[in-house]
């Protein structure tokens, strides 16, 4: 009786032919080289684009390998030179209109349309006319005027149907009016 041993068979699997899935990804990584090929050249500069230096010899000293020193902290320190003074006619342009819309918003809140509203919007006003440099020539009179009206809306906008608070905001318009129109 003679048993029969099993005997070893080498079986390889079959080879897959490349489908349409490979080439697609070949194509996409050659895509994707040339547009990393294009964006280098538009963000490596060019040497040839730098404009071409000159043979005349220069006379700036040639750099030393000592270190340059710092500026000390005693020195002066310069500032901007303030801003030119306006002139009356060129302020009241500038400026002019905010005092008419205050006038008119001023009627606005006595008829009751959106007090708390309107008192805003001439607020704002009220801080630009305090932003806006004025003339020399009339500059205190002016920061104290846009002060006052300043806080005659503050006053209106705690209690917008008090008619004293209004007619305070008024005569602060017509104040500042006046100093713009002497």
């Amino acid at each position: 009786m003679s048993e029969q041993q099993p005997e070893a068979v080498w079986v390889f699997p079959e080879k897959k032919k490349r489908g349409p899935r490979t080439a697609l990804i070949v194509l996409m990584v050659v895509l994707v080289l040339i547009v990393a090929g294009v964006v280098a050249l538009f963000l490596i500069p060019r040497g040839g684009e730098t404009p071409a230096p000159t043979a005349t010899p220069s006379e700036s000293p040639s750099p030393s390998l000592s270190p340059t020193p710092s500026p000390s902290p005693s020195a002066p320190v310069t500032t901007p030179p303030p801003p030119a003074d306006p002139d009356l006619p060129a302020f009241r342009d500038q400026v002019g209109f905010r005092l008419t819309t205050a006038n008119q918003g001023l009627d606005l809140i006595a008829q009751g349309d959106d007090p708390q509203g309107t008192i805003s919007k001439l607020q704002g006003d009220a801080q630009r006319l305090a932003d806006a440099p004025p003339p020399s020539s009339i500059e205190k009179d002016w920061s104290t005027a846009v002060q006052e009206y300043m806080a005659a809306l503050d006053a209106l906008s705690r209690n917008p149907a008090d008619s004293a608070a209004l007619e305070n905001a008024r005569s602060a318009v017509s104040v500042l009016s006046t100093l713009l129109n002497p």
